[in-house]
Order: structure tokens, then sequence, then C-alpha cells
């Protein structure tokens, strides 16, 4: 015992001492983790004992720990969860008097309680009829009183849930089941909870209770340190916020790892999630054992009718389980994969690989005994890898969701980083960027997964499906991903055993990963530079092919703010001009590209009526390219069906006004004020024959969405955009009124923006590019900076992920000519000031 508890022990019992001895010792640095949470569970027995003893409790009576107390595990803000057990000899009077002479003084400290007064009888009966009381009662704890007492209903509780387990045991599956659906998984959250998101602490406790039912138990491997770090952190999470929380928020979590002695946020989310994964998994086999338990016993009756009847029970003789083969030295056995009695996993490099190929063809789970030999007898490969070696991982990462669990069964036991050593930098690591949905290992298998439904687009399924398993391999090394993900993947490739062209186009894929949504979503694809640049980088048709089916896996893989028709048309327009060039086709001038009919006739309507004209379309996914003959989009197992109805990509809006000054500017503060989402825009300048009149006539043409609700009326649109240009409407006004009715989160600083004058190699325009948070009318504030600045606005594009956007220019002087280069620099810097 050390000096602290006993100057807490000698102490009056008040609360006074209590509170003053439990201060120091949350202050202790040097103890922490479960030497605290133990010593401040016996400081807090001590001081309930003491308020038991000093109330004089008749005889027949106990104070009982239960849940998260019982156990030991108190955090810093943790409730403390009391059960005042009597054998209902006693007053009534008597027994409330008794809680309330401990009850009180908890509430005055401020400590929150969870508390009830019951017999033995009223405790067993309570847990029959509620689940979580009856866990809790499993880790029941005595604290003052009559042990006799607290031992009889531990004894009885315990021997309920066992006799009960096979009614209790599914209702909790079902409640974990509830848990998860309703948190989310703690190892890919970036405000994760704790306790409640699946691989949390309630999960560590339900695998306990199960334990408990002597039915099964889990994987003991690395559960009780992944316990400790859930723990551990919650505890700091308690004594950094000074608040009862389970929620590690963003802002919290710098000062959490400090508190931990971790480096930074970044390793602190790595821990947990790596904390996470380890309980998520044994979860998952844990349960899976249950359920074949519950299985074999409710079909075992039936079985030994069966047996009676044909004689074969008489004999003492047993049915042979079924073992079906998947593989050389791989069998199902009971709906898992295991090993074959012949197999030597001690002389098979390839078994590894071969057992998790034909479980995830089969969409069976893999044995965890049988991944645990694994891991401990099979040789490593030798490097090159053998071609069966290969084809086994191609296998695996063709199975398509069923890959998923048993590349998780396979890290589990660390065979992943014994094939793929450079995939420990990736494992676990946390992506800040609110738009993915998983850590970056875990969104490189599921690009897998993704780019399996892909196959039939590409001549060379293996490179698709490696490339996929590839592409972000470079996020666990400083610098450009991309960059370093070529010489990783390089290395990788060569050591799966491609050859040394096939290893060459699987380092180009992953290092232009991005090329072709970036370069789609930001880039003018009528200029031509923009393609031939795309088309000097890809170099082969091969490539593009592979480089178009990963950009959707990976964006599909991303997060669903990641990919949408409107995307794919544009990478899909931007893929056949580069086939083009590549097949050696000539690409159009788009200097000489007449205006289009609908163009001529608005143009013609404003020159008559020096008014505004304007037209909306809406286009969907089919009418974005009407040319689009791929013989793919018939393939039955393609990941499109041909019977789904176009899905709408955006609506295309023209305008046609006498050239003036502020046009940008005014369209995009209107388009914004009706709260229509801009992703490009085309601006061009008709000059028209000179029987109709004379002048220029500016069209520009706009791809909107909208960000819900029905589209305004054209008419509206049109009446804006006269009182716009006419100075009438007040815009920037109408934008701040907005801004100021929705405030942005307490807590959340945008970072500032960014302008750069991109190294496009266009022709045609220079090319300025804006970095900032999304926002109403960036695009307008951007048009009123370019028009103070006085250069012309050829094209403009528009990009969004999440709270980021991106917007391309191609701007130039107004006579038509690129800006000299320190025009350009200066213009990025007016604009970064403007935008600031």
């Amino acid at each position: 015992m050390t000096s602290l508890e006993v100057n807490a022990q000698n102490e009056d019992s008040g609360p006074g001492g209590y509170a003053a001895a439990r201060l120091l010792l949350l202050h202790e640095k040097e103890r922490s983790g479960p030497p605290r949470r133990t010593a401040l569970a016996r400081l807090t027995d001590d001081w309930l004992a003491g308020l038991f003893a000093a109330a004089a409790p008749p005889r027949g009576t106990a104070l009982v720990a239960v849940g998260g107390y019982g156990r030991s595990e108190l955090s810093p803000r943790s409730d403390l969860d009391l059960l005042l057990l009597h054998d209902g000899t006693a007053d009534k009077a008597a027994i409330a008097a008794l809680a309330d002479r401990i009850w009180y003084p908890v509430w005055d400290l401020g400590l929150a309680l969870d508390h009830s007064v019951r017999t033995p009888a009223e405790a067993r009966a309570t847990a029959a009829d509620d689940l979580k009381v009856h866990l809790g009662l499993l880790d029941a704890r005595p604290l003052a009183g009559d042990a006799g007492l607290v031992a009889a209903l531990r004894t009885t509780v315990l021997a309920d849930w066992r006799n009960q387990a096979p009614r209790r045991l599914p209702e909790l599956d079902a409640l974990c089941r509830e848990r998860a659906e309703r948190m989310g998984e703690l190892q890919f959250l970036l405000e994760p909870d704790l306790k409640e998101a699946r691989g949390g602490l309630r999960d560590a406790q339900a695998l306990r209770a199960v334990a408990a039912s002597w039915l099964a138990d889990a994987p003991r491997e690395g559960l009780d340190r992944a316990r400790r770090r859930l723990l551990d952190t919650r505890d700091a999470l308690h004594l950094t916020t000074g608040r009862a929380t389970d929620r590690l928020a963003l802002q919290e979590q710098d000062a959490v790892a400090a508190e931990l002695g971790l480096l930074d946020a970044d390793t602190l989310l790595r821990e947990v999630y790596e904390a996470a994964r380890t309980i998520s998994y044994a979860t998952d086999v844990t349960w899976r054992e249950v359920n074949r338990v519950l299985k074999a016993r409710s079909a075992r009756p039936r079985l030994r009718s069966l047996l009676g009847r044909t004689g074969a029970g008489r004999t003492g003789g047993k049915p042979p389980v079924e073992r079906t083969p998947l593989a050389e030295g791989v069998v199902e056995m009971d709906g898992e994969v295991v090993l074959a009695r012949t197999a030597r996993p001690e002389r098979d490099p390839v078994l590894p690989l071969r057992a998790a190929a034909a479980a995830a063809q089969s969409g069976l789970p893999l044995s965890p005994h049988a991944v645990r030999r694994l891991a401990a007898t099979a040789p490593p490969l030798p490097a090159p890898w053998p071609a069966e070696a290969r084809e086994e991982l191609v296998t695996l990462l063709g199975a398509g969701e069923a890959t998923v669990p048993v590349w998780e069964a396979l890290e589990a036991e660390g065979i992943v980083t014994r094939l793929l050593p450079d995939w420990e930098r990736v494992r676990c690591r946390p992506q800040r960027n609110p738009v993915h949905t998983w850590t970056v290992d875990r969104h490189l298998v599921e690009t897998a997964v993704r780019a399996a439904s892909l196959t039939r687009r590409v001549g060379r399924p293996d490179l698709l499906l490696v490339a996929a398993l590839l592409h972000d391999i470079g996020k666990g090394w400083p610098g450009d991903h991309s960059v370093a993900g070529e010489t990783i993947a390089r290395d990788l490739a060569a050591r799966v055993g491609f050859d040394r062209t096939d290893t060459a186009t699987v380092a180009t894929a992953v290092r232009h990963h991005l090329l072709l949504v970036e370069t789609a979503t930001r880039r003018d694809l009528d200029d031509p530079a923009t393609v031939e640049s795309v088309a000097a980088a890809v170099g082969t048709l091969g490539t593009l092919e592979l480089l178009h089916a990963l950009t959707e896996a990976d964006a599909l893989a991303t997060g669903p703010a990641a990919w949408s028709s409107w995307r794919a048309s544009l990478v899909a327009d931007l893929v056949k001009r580069v086939a083009g060039v590549l097949a050696g086709e000539p690409l159009p001038d788009p200097e000489a590209a007449a205006p289009s009919a609908e163009q001529e006739r608005l143009a013609i309507e404003a020159l008559r009526t020096g008014e505004p004209v304007l037209a909306l379309h809406t286009r969907d996914e089919h009418a974005a390219d009407p040319d689009d003959s791929d013989p793919d989009d018939s393939d039955p197992d393609d990941s499109a069906s041909d019977e789904a109805a176009p899905e709408p990509v955006g609506v295309e809006l023209v305008i046609a006004l006498p050239d003036q000054p502020g046009v940008l500017p005014a369209v995009a503060g209107v388009l914004a004020l009706h709260r229509l989402t801009v992703r490009a825009a085309d601006l061009r300048a008709v000059d028209l024959p000179t029987g109709l009149g004379s002048g220029s006539v500016l069209v520009l043409d706009w791809r909107v969405a909208a960000e819900y609700g029905s589209l305004p009326e054209a008419a509206r649109l049109r009446a804006d955009l006269v009182r716009a240009l006419d100075g009438s409407l007040d815009i920037p006004a109408r934008l701040a009124e907005r801004e100021a009715a929705y405030p942005r989160r307490r807590g959340l600083t945008a970072p500032p923006p960014r302008v750069t004058v991109a190294a496009a190699d266009s022709r045609l325009a220079t090319v300025i590019e804006v970095r900032a948070q999304d926002a109403p009318g960036l695009l307008h504030r951007i048009g009123r900076a370019l028009e103070g600045a006085a250069v012309r606005v050829r094209s403009a594009h528009v990009s969004t992920l999440g709270a980021n956007a991106v917007d391309t220019l191609y701007v130039t002087r107004p006579d038509g000519s690129l800006l000299p280069p320190e025009e350009a620099v200066d213009l990025a810097r007016t604009l970064e000031a403007a935008l600031g």
C-alpha cells in the first residue's frame, strides 16, 4: 500500500479526504495506466467501505461494485456502478437510510453514480429481463458487508449465464451488431468513440462475457494489450478534457497524445486503430465460433435420432466430419477453410497464399488456427516469387468482397507484412481528409475489391489488381505519395515476380493513378496541350485502359464524395481523347471550332435584344457521351447494368449576352444565390455575320448542379442576371447574409487559400489554380478579383472534394495572348490576397 493510500485511510471517511487523495493520485505522473486504475479503484473501495461501516448497516447487507468498477477499471471520470445488496430481512426504512448514507456523499463530490438496491432474487430477476444488468453482475465484486451474500449471488448469476447461453449469447450478438451499425467501426473513424464503436471497450467486455459462458473463447494474442491501450487512451482523454467522455474528438487528440507520451495525434490514432483492429478480429472469430457451436447443439438431438434409426448409435460410432478439398493442402471443414491433414506448411512457402485464395474464392473464413499455424511454420517466399504464388495473390485480390475478411485474418497474424514488407508503413495509418472512409491499408484492399468488378474492361486484370493494391503504398513515406509509391511499387512488383515490362506498367499506374481524374476535373479538355501531356505520361493504350479502371476503383473505394456520374463522364471524355492521340489521330483545333447551332441562335437573340438570353438542359450519363460505343457496356458482368435508368450528371446552362465588363462575377454570383453548384464554365466571344448587326457577343456554357431541391426557372435566373449586371442586385451583400446565417462550427479553422500558376504548357491560355475552402459564391469572388486585374477568362473548371475546392482558370490578356510569367505570378498573388 502506498503512502498516499495510507494517508487516505487515515483521513476522515467524508468526501473531503477522499477527494484530496483522489486528486493527488490522478496527477501522479509516475503512475499511470493499469497501476493508476487499480490504485483509484482501491482508494474508492476504501472510501465506500468506510461510508458503509459508518452507516451501521443491518445484518445481511453488502455493498457491491459491478460493471467496469467491478473489474477495477476506473478511469478518472468513470461512473461508479454500485449495488446495495440485502437479504430482505432488514426493515425497508433501514435499507433506504443506508443507501442515502452512501449515495449522497458520492453525489456531493460530483461523481456519476449508477446505483440500485436489490435482494439476490430481485437482482437475478432483473438480470433475466435486462441483458446489460446481467453483464454487469458477471463482474460483481464485494466492497463491504456480507461477503457470503455476494459470493452466493455471483455463483447464481454465473450459473444462470452459462445455462442460458444458447438464448443470451444471440441476444448479445444482436446488441453488438446494432451498436456497430449505429456507432461505426472504431478503426476507421477520425473521431472514434472508444467505448461504443465496433472494436471498442464494449466489444472487449462482450468477449469476456462469451468466455464466461464456456461456449467459446476469443483469440488471446494481443487482446489484453489492445484493451489496455483503449483504457489508457480513455484515461488520458478524461484527464485532458476534465469530462466523462469516450469520444476522441479531433481537437483533443494532440493533448491526449502528449499525455500518453506519443509523438503526435497520428501516432495516437494509429495505436488506437491497431487496438480496435485486434478486438474487431477477435470479435469476428469469437461470434463465428459461438454460432457454429449453437448450430451444432441444435442439430445434435436430430442427429442422435437419425443415428439411432441407422444403428450407428448402438455401436458407439460417430459420423465423420466432412472435409471438402479446395486446393492442394487446403480443405473446407465445418464452414471454415483449414489445412488438410497431409499439408506440410513448413515445406510449402506458397501455402499461405493458396489457402487465402481458396478461402476468398469460396467465400469462406480462414480458420484462425490454420492462419496461426501458417504464420508460425511456413517458410518465407523466395524473391522473386514463383509463378504459383503470384497467381494465388491475384486470385485472392480478384475475389471481390470476400477478399476483405481473408486479408484481415492474414494481417492479424502478420502474414501480410511478411509477404509485402512495405505494408507495415501504411498499416492502420489514418487519413485526415474526411472524404476518405478508410485507413490507408484498408483503402488499398477496398480499391482491389472495386477493381475486381472492373477486370473485364482491361486486357491485364492481374496488373490492375496489383496496381490497385499498391497505388497508395507511398503514403507511408514523406513527400508526394505518388512519386514515393512508384519506387515502392516497382520493387514490390519485381518481388512478386512480374517481368520488367509488367513491373514498369504497375509502377507507371501507381505514379499516375490520380492523373486522369485531376486532369479531367481541373483542366480544359479542349486544349490540345492537356490531352497531349496525358498521352505522353501514359505512353500506351494498355496503360491508359489500366489507369481508367484504376481511377474508378480508387474513387469508389475512397468514399461517396469522390465519384459521381459527372466525374465519370469527364474521365471517359478525357480517355477517349487520349486514346485518339495514342492511336495517331489529330486533335481538333479549338480556335477553329464553330459555335453550335444553339449558341449561334442565342447569340443572335442577345445581339438583337441587347439583353441576356439563356437556356437550361438536363444532361444524363448517356447523353454526356453519345459517341461512346464501348463494347463492354453490354457485358453482363460489368458493374453497370444496361437496364439502369440514366443517372443525371448535371445541367447545361448556356447564356449569351453582349460583351461587357463584370459578366463572370455576375453570372457566378446569381448561380450561387440560386444554390447552383458550378462544375465548369467555358466562355467564348462569338462574332456574328455583319448582316445581323455589329459587335461581339459573349457565350457562356456552364455545367451546374442543384445543391438540393429542384432547379430554378430560367426566367428567374435571367431576371436576377439583368439586375446583377445593372447593379440593382447586391450579390456580395446577399451572399454575406447567407454566410452569416450558417456560421462555421466552433473549433474548425480552414487553412488559408493558395493560388499558383500551374505548369500546364497550354498554348491557349495561362492556367491559374485556386485551392480554397469551398463556400457559396467562391467563384463569384474569384471573378470579381479577375475583373479588377483586367484579364480575360477563357474557361473555368471547378473540382470539389468535401470542404476543399480546386478551381482552375484559363486566363489571357484582353487581346487573347498569354500572360508573361511575371504577370501570371502577380495575378496569383492578387487572387490569393483577395480570397484571404
